[in-house]
């Protein structure tokens, strides 16, 4: 990890590399080095921040020394909520010197499925959908379903859908693995507590110029779109379903009435999976030397359980449970995801 003078000279380096012909001919090096000033410049402003925050502590510490009991009183309050204020600018550049900090600022694709359970399955992949869409809208972010199925009864087998904004990845990424659900079905007479699952997986989205796929390793087949019960909602080829031959990897979108769009929103999703695939093979060959498992994120991991009758989250990961099941449900995330990212800063800085 570079240190801050380190930093700081190469931000001038950058700043000059960005009025030099050389670069500003060359439209791709200049988004490259953009992306980098745009970061270290972001980083020295936090680090200025905390110059003075710092500054400002130990200018109202020396006033504890004084005989002025009322101005005393009013120093430990502002010491108080500078401290706090130092925490949170040192968390922020602990995020920024983050080797994933890049990837934690992309967008995510994330994958919503019904495990165990079956109809009661569906049904909580629908309400997971629905309080991540909440927790996306809090954050400022985008979302837009790129395919999905429903079940009979209202629910969803599988839905897949795209956020969009700053951080995506970042807060997302904690979702990945299997979340439980303890309430008592709609179809169940007899007021029995029955438990399924729902497994969620979160991939960074990754752009068409990132991860090139050779057209010649796809299989692309179009066909018409149905709806419950089989029907065809569409009378024309609209859904497709693309394979990728090398590795098997199937996906198929029917949401659109455009077949373009749909293959579209399909190679997004594959492009995605077939990164996170190369990722995970790249860290089992780490994982065999070390003779374990290293952060992979495994999607069967039980992460989270959700009891409906006690109107209890516990987030088995970091030992949290909350008692406002209703609230979460509504996209009030903040207090397990900070918690999450509490605990990773921990782990990093013990690794």
């Amino acid at each position: 990890m570079k240190n801050r003078q380190e930093q700081e000279n190469r931000l001038k380096q950058l700043n000059d590399l960005l009025v030099s012909p050389e670069i500003i001919n060359n439209h791709k090096k200049c988004a490259v080095i953009s992306k980098e000033y745009k970061k270290l410049e972001q980083l020295m402003r936090k680090y200025k921040r905390l110059d003075k925050t710092r500054k400002e502590i130990a200018e109202a510490k020396k006033i504890l020394a004084s005989n002025d009991e009322e101005m005393k009183e009013i120093a430990r309050h502002e010491i108080n909520d500078l401290e706090k204020r130092l925490t949170s600018i040192e968390n922020e550049i602990d995020e920024m010197l983050n080797p994933q900090y890049e990837e934690y600022q992309k967008n995510c694709i994330v994958e919503i499925r019904a495990g165990t359970g079956g109809d009661e399955a569906s049904l909580f992949a629908a309400d997971l959908f629905r309080m991540y869409a909440k927790y996306a809208e809090k954050k400022g972010m985008k979302y837009e379903v790129l395919s999905s199925h429903s079940s009979d009864i209202g629910g969803f087998k599988e839905i897949i859908f795209l956020a969009s904004g700053e951080n995506a990845f970042g807060l997302l990424h904690f979702e990945k693995g299997a979340h439980r659900v303890q309430r008592v079905p709609v179809t169940e007479t007899g007021g029995r507590i029955h438990t399924s699952a729902v497994t969620v997986a979160v991939l960074p989205e990754i752009e068409e110029a990132q991860f090139e796929i050779n057209p010649d390793d796809l299989k692309v087949d179009t066909f018409r779109a149905g709806g419950h019960g089989g029907q065809n909602v569409n009378k024309v080829s609209s859904a497709v379903r693309i394979t990728h031959l090398p590795s098997g990897m199937v996906v198929s979108c029917q949401d659109e009435r455009s077949q373009h769009k749909n293959r579209a929103k399909a190679m997004k999703i594959l492009r995605a999976r077939l990164a996170a695939s190369q990722r995970e093979k790249q860290q089992a060959e780490i994982d065999r030397e070390r003779r374990q498992q290293v952060g992979s994120g495994e999607r069967s991991e039980k992460i989270r359980t959700y009891n409906y009758p006690q109107n209890r989250v516990t987030d088995h990961r970091i030992g949290l449970s909350l008692y406002k099941l209703d609230t979460i449900l509504e996209g009030d995330l903040d207090e397990i995801i900070d918690g999450l990212k509490e605990n990773e800063r921990n782990r990093r800085a013990g690794s």
